[in-house]
């Protein structure tokens, strides 16, 4: 627990500090995994295309590969890319043994098809966890590969001594990257969930009983401030470029007023996605080499 972060943030959950300190232990196991197999784990990225956005989140992974001792393969595609082509270098890179994670940078333009590039990655390299063999795992209670960042918020709530255990948490959200994974995570921790969505009805009352909300829509503060019930714990995954900066999901300002902790927007969810990466990229090498 990181009880000199609440002391001196407030409620205000740390994600940097955090990551800072996961990313640590991370270097440290990569650095053990060297010495003893003689090699770096592997970390191949493909990324299509020129969309700026996802530009820069690659270079932020390469930059945490380099600063952990995690070796990066990059492949950066042409936007005319073929989806035989795709698959092909995913095929060779299933065979490498030097790659013990693959991931596929999304949104992929919109000739190719997702799903089935997905799927062609080796489930024992699927550091992102979206194949149906690892989200099948971790609905049946036995995970594997575990999507980054349901598994970087469980990071944060127990690094914050966040009692899970029989509490009533609302998931605003249900993508296969982060709200069905985060339900079933705190499910496995005893909490009790409801998922919300497009077609809920009384939202804000639903988000007023909640002792965990968890926001995951990228509608920028789409989750109002009074919203939120007093003493609740608030994580906003959702990002957007607005005129006023980026902001999250949630009504910031006005819900911090009432949260016992909450993430801010940038600096929250965002470095604990790339760090449990990271650690999905050592998880894998370690079963490969086993």
């Amino acid at each position: 627990m990181t009880p000199n972060k609440e002391e001196r943030l407030g409620n205000i959950i740390d994600g940097k500090f955090l990551a800072e300190k996961k990313r640590e232990e991370i270097s440290q196991q990569a650095g053990a995994f060297l010495k003893k197999y003689g090699r770096q784990p592997g970390l191949a990225v493909v990324l299509v295309g020129q969309d700026p956005a996802s530009a820069i989140y690659v270079r932020n992974k390469k930059r945490a590969c380099e600063q952990t001792g995690i070796a990066s393969f990059d492949y950066h595609l042409d936007e005319t890319v073929s989806q035989q082509e795709i698959l092909s270098l995913i095929d060779d890179l299933n065979a490498r043994a030097e790659v013990d994670g693959i991931l596929v940078q999304l949104p992929l333009p919109s000739h190719l098809v997702e799903e089935e590039i997905l799927v062609r990655i080796d489930p024992g390299k699927d550091v992102d966890g979206f194949h149906p063999y690892n989200l099948g795992r971790l609905l049946m209670g036995e995970p594997t590969l575990v999507p980054c960042t349901p598994t970087g918020i469980m990071y944060m709530l127990d690094e914050y001594g966040v009692d899970i255990d029989g509490k009533d948490a609302i998931i605003i959200g249900r993508s296969n990257i982060v709200g069905k994974p985060m339900a079933i995570l705190l499910m496995m921790r005893h909490a009790t969930i409801t998922i919300c969505h497009s077609h809920t009805k009384d939202l804000p009352e639903r988000v007023r009983s909640a002792d965990i909300v968890v926001a995951a829509t990228g509608r920028p503060h789409m989750v109002k401030g009074d919203w939120i019930k007093d003493g609740a714990v608030v994580i906003d995954v959702g990002i957007s470029r607005t005129d006023a900066g980026l902001v999250g999901d949630v009504e910031f300002e006005e819900a911090k007023k009432h949260a016992r902790l909450i993430t801010p927007v940038p600096g929250g969810v965002g470095p604990m996605t790339i760090t449990m990466l990271l650690d999905n990229t050592l998880l894998a090498a370690r079963t490969h080499v086993s």
